[in-house]
């Protein structure tokens, strides 16, 4: 089955988070899965006894099978999508050029519905992007401790509500980003490693295969077919129970989150007025030559403003998934789930060369911290001064002091005679457990809270 015709592709032009980072789930990459899992479908009932293991054999020579999957198969893509409309799936025009070619066509799809097929290649195409993902994040994982432990002493403002609040170090922020890294690769193993193929036939019963080759054979079967594709074997078909998909979609939007958070971060802390951070590449403007754009994280921001809204169609499908076939809630998770994968697959791509370059100025850092003139330890000055003056006179001390007076003005304080002025107003003292926090972080068991 092939096509000249021109087909209409989605390249990434207005996706640039994902485009050159999405090629495992593209419709070539969803054919292969589609491909495969047919095939293997033929190879797990010859393993059950089911059919002759020779005639497995030359429909998987056919097709190009190799333990990675099925390349080389010579099925288009475009005209399965054409052809798609009319069944309202692509696995039933795809299994009609499978069986043309004329190798064991009595072979293919025994016992199977669409939704079998469907769902199992998609679990393929996910396990792939999910290893893409994981790698990044691990590269990102590592920068990030890196660069976490090198500014672990590194005092700089600590913002909360936009203010300045109180001092923590730059080691600090990146240790937080660490964890949320990690919290979120642990959860996108576990998702990877349970990722389950789906076999269930026409009403999810296997009621064909118990019937033309005994129910043990139908009760093996799921097991064997798994173990062909690598999947985990699942306890029942899911054809509406649709949590594998839900999970697989919270974790991938943990891990955009994840990146999001940083690249938040980043693109705050990267404005000139700011200056604490550079990406290691900044990307220029097509009007303004002196801008040097944070484009990493402007990218992964993006990702992470449209992720969670596809994982809540997911949901959504999810929940409307009727009786024993979904009336287009089944449909609608497939374009859902490839564009969650995109984001994610393209998101942690971005990220990991993010941390890799990720430029600290701690001459800004100083400046800024500086520019309260000491009330960023405010906190500690009431806990050390209320009790000497009472709260009145101290809050009156905070917001009358003109700047650059404070210390003159404390050390004016008969009450504050014995005080080391100058170490009670130094940030570095008061940054509590920010070390450790980095210290625990980078541990290679640390993030895991």
């Amino acid at each position: 089955m092939s096509s000249d015709r021109e087909p209409s592709v989605d390249v990434g032009l207005l996706s640039p988070v994902s485009a050159g980072h999405d090629a495992c789930v593209s419709d070539a990459a969803i054919v292969d899965a589609l491909v495969t899992a047919e095939v293997a479908l033929a190879r797990a009932l010859a393993r059950v006894g089911a059919l002759d293991p020779d005639a497995a054999e030359r429909l998987s020579a056919e097709f190009g099978w190799t333990p990675g999957g099925c390349r080389g198969h010579g099925v288009a893509a475009t005209d399965l999508a054409l052809a798609a409309a009319e069944g309202g799936n692509p696995v039933i025009p795809l299994v009609a050029a499978l069986r043309g070619r004329g190798v064991e066509p009595e072979a293919i799809h025994r016992g199977a519905t669409s939704q079998d097929i469907l769902d199992t290649a998609l679990m393929l195409v996910a396990r792939d992007a999910l290893g893409r993902v994981i790698a990044d994040l691990e590269r990102s994982d590592r920068a990030l401790s890196v660069f976490a432990a090198e500014h672990a002493a590194v005092v700089a403002a600590a913002r909360t509500l936009t203010q300045h609040a109180v001092p923590t170090t730059v080691g600090a922020r990146a240790a937080g980003w660490v964890r949320g890294i990690r919290r979120a690769l642990r959860r996108l193993r576990e998702v990877r490693d349970g990722l389950p193929a789906q076999l269930g036939g026409a009403g999810g019963t296997l009621a064909a295969t118990a019937d033309e080759w005994g129910t043990d054979a139908a009760a093996a079967l799921p097991a064997a077919f798994s173990a062909e594709l690598g999947l985990a074997t699942p306890d029942a078909p899911w054809h509406t129970e649709r949590s594998p998909v839900t999970e697989l979609g919270d974790a991938l939007v943990q891990a955009v989150d994840a990146v999001g958070k940083i690249a938040a971060d980043v693109a705050v802390l990267t404005r000139p007025e700011i200056g604490e951070l550079a990406e290691g590449r900044g990307g220029g403007s097509s009007a303004m030559p002196q801008k040097q754009n944070p484009v990493a994280s402007v990218l992964i921001r993006s990702a992470a403003l449209r992720a969670p809204q596809l994982a809540a169609t997911l949901h959504l499908a999810s929940a409307f998934a009727v009786e024993e076939r979904p009336d287009g809630a089944w449909h609608a998770e497939w374009p859902t789930l490839r564009e969650l994968l995109r984001l994610a697959l393209g998101s942690s791509a971005h990220a990991a060369a993010l941390a890799e370059g990720l430029v600290v100025d701690r001459a800004a850092v100083a400046r800024n911290l500086a520019l309260s003139d000491g009330r960023i330890v405010s906190e500690r000055l009431a806990r050390v001064l209320v009790p000497r003056i009472g709260k009145d006179r101290f809050a009156a001390l905070i917001g009358e002091a003109s700047p650059g007076s404070l210390a003159d003005a404390l050390r004016a304080l008969p009450e504050a005679a014995d005080l080391d002025v100058d170490a009670l107003l130094d940030p570095a003292g008061y940054t509590g457990l920010a070390e450790r926090f980095v210290d625990d972080a980078i541990a290679p068991d640390g993030g895991s809270a």
